[in-house]
């Protein structure tokens, strides 16, 4: 065929450009999702038929109705009249209570008893490896009872045991020292908040500085007037109060202070516990994989072995660390659904007594696979955001 002829070249034939193995694959590929798409038709269709034939309704209509169950330890402002949406809301903010406040202490908890796994005491050492060991072995289940069971043997209101001035520990649960907050306290803490973004930027800009020139620069008076400053300012200008509030006894029981109930300071205690311990390894293994040039190269300069740890060897762990951290952050915040097994009322717990009390086992379900499937996302995208950032980068 020439160049001037008009007529289109010759089209292949769909197999051939394919090939017979992408072909073979296209083909199975398309199967597979006929027969997935053919199962969840008929697991549909057959659901419907079964709830139409015992005349039990379906959707999410119910959520405006009244909830009329009780909650009795909620972050946010709830009545029984609420409808059940609301009720959802404050479960779900029950269950972030625990993921988030377990999530920080289990990561400290964790670090520190990885390090002393490898502490050159030895009584120190082994100590940690025997709380390891033994959290990792007792099924998670069995331990948070526990510490229900013991929650529930302190002793009353009135004779509960005072560890330092202002802080009670009885079988209504730990009572603690609080400061009200209020509108103008919470623009404080945003102004902190915004104080210390501020501050990560600059001192981002500093360092950016120092590898073009070496000049180093000072970072304390941007900390001080951003972090500590700008929040005075605001307290002073809005004339805010801090007060403290100090719990006291009056009657059977406490008014006034933080009060942690016996079900939520026995799950929390059990998450962080069984959760440190899988960190603890975790933390071990990544330091260990630090090469040991490193630590000789610290010890010939004479550094401190805590500047060491901070300065240079868990920044390098941390690349061997953070993925499985994710991991165990993850279980941390599944596993807290197990406190329906000691009453403390999280997104699960409501669903059920929703459930019970509506029938919409369905919808019920559905919404706890999607918090739960949510919170879960969020987390690993801030993980691999996290990861991303610390990864080293190959020139």
């Amino acid at each position: 065929m020439t160049s001037d002829d008009p007529r289109p070249p010759p089209r292949r034939r769909l197999s051939a450009a394919l090939g017979p193995n992408a072909l073979k694959g296209l083909l199975w590929q398309v199967l597979v999702v006929g027969i997935a798409v053919a199962v969840i038709a008929f697991l549909w269709s057959n659901t419907v038929t079964n709830l139409s034939a015992r005349r039990i309704t379906t959707g999410f209509a119910f959520l405006g109705r009244e909830a009329g169950m009780p909650i009795a330890e909620s972050l946010l402002a709830y009545n029984p009249r609420d409808t059940y949406l609301w009720a959802f809301v404050v479960g779900i903010a029950n269950t972030l209570r625990v993921a988030v406040i377990g999530i920080v202490l289990a990561s400290i908890l964790g670090t520190l008893i990885g390090i002393s796994r490898l502490s050159s005491n030895w009584l120190l050492s082994r100590m940690a490896a025997v709380y390891v060991e033994t959290l990792r072995d007792i099924p998670l289940l069995l331990q948070l009872l526990f510490w229900y069971v013991l929650m529930q043997a302190l002793p009353a209101a009135r004779s509960a045991f005072r560890p330092v001035e202002g802080v009670f520990l009885s079988n209504r649960g730990l009572i603690l020292p609080a400061i009200p907050l209020g509108p103008p306290q919470l623009w404080v803490l945003g102004a902190g908040a915004l104080g210390l973004a501020a501050f990560y930027l600059v001192r981002r800009w500093q360092v950016a500085q120092q590898m073009r020139d070496g000049k180093p620069r000072l970072a304390w008076p941007f900390a001080v007037g951003l972090i500590i400053g700008l929040p005075v300012l605001v307290s002073v200008l809005l004339g805010v109060s801090w007060t403290i509030e100090w719990p006291a006894l009056r009657g059977f029981n406490f008014v006034g202070g933080l009060t942690l109930a016996p079900e939520y300071f026995a799950l929390l205690i059990a998450l962080v516990t069984y959760t440190s311990a899988f960190i603890a390894e975790i933390v071990r293994s990544g330091i260990q994989s630090v090469p040991r040039g490193q630590w000789d190269a610290a010890n010939a300069l004479g550094l401190r072995r805590s500047f060491m740890l901070r300065q240079i060897i868990l920044p390098q762990a941390l690349r061997v660390i953070v993925p499985p951290m994710t991991s165990q952050y993850l279980n941390l915040t599944k596993n807290s659904s197990l406190a329906v097994a000691i009453g403390y009322q999280d997104v699960v717990s409501i669903a059920n007594t929703t459930l019970n009390q509506t029938g919409q086992a369905i919808e019920a379900i559905a919404l706890i696979m999607a918090v739960f499937l949510t919170i879960s996302l969020a987390i690993s995208f801030f993980m691999n955001w996290y990861n991303s950032r610390i990864a080293l980068v190959e020139r």
